[in-house]
C-alpha cells in the first residue's frame, strides 16, 4: 500500500514540479536558477490561491470569533458536551467551519513536500531521470543564482529571511482582543501567550530548520511566506469591514 501511494505520489505530484523545474530552467535567460525559483513560486502560488485565500478568510474568522468561544469555554467548563453543543451553534450561527482553514492547508502539504523533494533532487545531486520525453535534459542544473548565491548549499542569511517573514505573516493574522476582568482573564491569559509562542516559535523554528537545508528550498519558503503574506494584506484588507457571517 505505502508503495501504491509512493507511486501515485511520484506521478501526480513529484514528476509534474519536477519537469516544470527543468522546462523554466531551460527557457529562462541565462538558467539562473533564482530567476526559476521565483517563477515557480509564483506559479504554484497562484495554483493554491484559491486553497490559501480559503484558509486566510477561516483563520481571520476564527480569530474574530474568539472571545466569544473562551466566553463559552468558561460558561461550560463544567459541561463539556454542552460546551461543545453550544460552540457547534456558534459556528453554524455566523457560518463558520472550524475544519475550513484546515482543510486548505492540507490539500497543500503533498505539493511542499513535493517541491522540496525536487529542490533536493534538482539543486545537490542532479537526479532528473524522471523528465518527460518532450523536456529538454540539462544533465544538471546550476545552483549559483543571481551570479553570487550557491543555491544548493546553506545561507545563514536566507534562513533569518524566511524566519523574519514568517514572523510578518503570523504577526498580521493575529488580532487584539479587549480586556477581560475576572475569573475569565485567566483563560485570555493562556490564549495570549499560547499566541505569543506561536508568534515567535514560528520564526524561530523556520530559521533552525533552513539554516542546514540547501538555499534553494529556504529561497523557495521565504518567497512563498512573502506572496501568502501580500495575499494576506489584499484577503484581510477586503474582508475586514465584512460581517463574520459571511467570511468563511
Amino acid at each position: 500500500m505505502f508503495a501504491t501511494i509512493s507511486s501515485i505520489f511520484t506521478l501526480v505530484c513529484y514528476q509534474p514540479l519536477l519537469n516544470l523545474l527543468v522546462f523554466t530552467y531551460n527557457v529562462v535567460p541565462g538558467h539562473d536558477i533564482g530567476l526559476v525559483i521565483i517563477i515557480i513560486t509564483l506559479i504554484i502560488k497562484l495554483i493554491l490561491y484559491p486553497f490559501s485565500k480559503k484558509t486566510i478568510e477561516a483563520q481571520k474568522a476564527m480569530n474574530i470569533l474568539q472571545p466569544k468561544v473562551d466566553a463559552l469555554k468558561l460558561k461550560y467548563k463544567d459541561d463539556k458536551e454542552a460546551q461543545a453543543k453550544a460552540m457547534m451553534e456558534l459556528y453554524k450561527e455566523h457560518k463558520i467551519n472550524p475544519l475550513s482553514s484546515c482543510l486548505p492547508l492540507l490539500i497543500q502539504l503533498p505539493f511542499l513536500i513535493a517541491i522540496y523533494s525536487v529542490f533536493s533532487t534538482g539543486l545537490q545531486n542532479g537526479s532528473l531521470d524522471l523528465l518527460y520525453p518532450f523536456i529538454y535534459n540539462p544533465g544538471q542544473l546550476n545552483p549559483i543564482a543571481f551570479g553570487f548565491i550557491d543555491m544548493a548549499k546553506p545561507q545563514v542569511i536566507l534562513a533569518f529571511l524566511a524566519g523574519g517573514a514568517q514572523y510578518w505573516q503570523t504577526k498580521m493574522m493575529m488580532s487584539k482582543r479587549p480586556e477581560v476582568k475576572g475569573d475569565a482573564s485567566k483563560d485570555e491569559d493562556m490564549a495570549a501567550i499560547m499566541s505569543k509562542q506561536m508568534l515567535y516559535m514560528m520564526p524561530i523554528m523556520t530559521v533552525v530548520i533552513g539554516w542546514n537545508l540547501p538555499s534553494g528550498l529556504v529561497f523557495y519558503w521565504l518567497l512563498l511566506t512573502v506572496f501568502t503574506a501580500l495575499q494576506q494584506l489584499i484577503t484581510l484588507k477586503k474582508t475586514k469591514e465584512l460581517p463574520v457571517e459571511v467570511i468563511g
